[in-house]
């Protein structure tokens, strides 16, 4: 079976790849699949918090074209992307932070899956300051290559959490001490104003849908970034790296 260094084509390669400790970003399956092999990568993906994508053939025939060493390498309806990076539990970042005689600044990123954009965001978030990021496990940007150049090396530098539920995230850094800020236009107020001396977590939503109103509810202050022109929003990429210098200043 012929793979690319991040993709992994057909059934029983993935399944060896998942059984030796490798992590996947995602794993691409063909719709209405069955088979043992199919059950036993869908059970070791739901214990590795992998997400798993139900696509249609031409979506996989595309893929391995794409990234295939050569043409004729076989999918099996199976296709593997391994991760560029770790990922950390939240557990183990607040150990990190706090056994450095650091103040925690986390940044939690919901919906953004732009692979740009986040690289950016990451880039920002590593020069600012931040300790880590926390993301989805569905429903965010993949960490590729075009991820991590957008990063500038940021995404080997800066700690990566992915986590099942980010309310159940915010929960748990609420009992932790955390104070949790969403970033929302209503009702929300001046970043200025906001103490980032404490330990916390940023959370930023896409450009299209923002901040979950579900994940907003559990935040414990809503802040805005003011603007003196006519265009109703920055570009979030933009966004966090003006959240972050704020941080960074009142820090310093």
């Amino acid at each position: 079976m012929s793979n690319h260094p991040f993709c992994i084509f057909g059934r029983q390669p993935v399944l060896e790849a998942i059984s030796a400790g490798k992590r996947f970003d995602k794993i691409l399956l063909l719709k209405g699949a069955t088979g043992e092999e199919v059950k036993k990568i869908l059970n070791a993906a739901r214990e590795a918090d992998t997400p798993i994508q139900a696509v249609p053939k031409e979506k996989l025939d595309n893929v391995a074209k794409k990234y295939a060493k050569f043409r004729e390498a076989n999918h099996q309806g199976v296709i593997g992307f391994l991760s560029m990076i770790d990922y950390h539990t939240l557990d183990d970042v607040i150990h990190h932070v706090i056994s450095k005689g650091k103040n925690p600044l986390l940044l939690m990123l919901d919906g953004i899956t732009d692979v740009g954009n986040f690289g950016a965001i990451a880039r920002s978030a590593e020069c600012f300051g931040a300790d880590a990021i926390v993301i989805p496990s569905q429903g965010s940007a993949q960490i590729n290559a075009e991820a991590m150049k957008a990063s500038a090396g940021a995404l080997n530098k800066i700690l990566v959490c992915r986590e099942k539920s980010l309310v159940m995230a915010v929960k748990y850094l609420k009992a932790n001490g955390f104070k949790i800020y969403g970033t929302e236009m209503k009702g929300a107020i001046e970043l200025s104003k906001a103490d980032f001396s404490v330990p916390c977590a940023v959370v930023m939503g896409s450009e299209g849908d923002g901040v979950s109103k579900e994940l907003l509810r559990q935040c414990d202050e809503k802040i805005r970034i003011p603007m003196a022109g006519f265009t109703e929003s920055l570009n979030v990429s933009v966004s966090a790296g003006v959240v972050l210098y704020e941080a960074m200043k009142q820090r310093s």
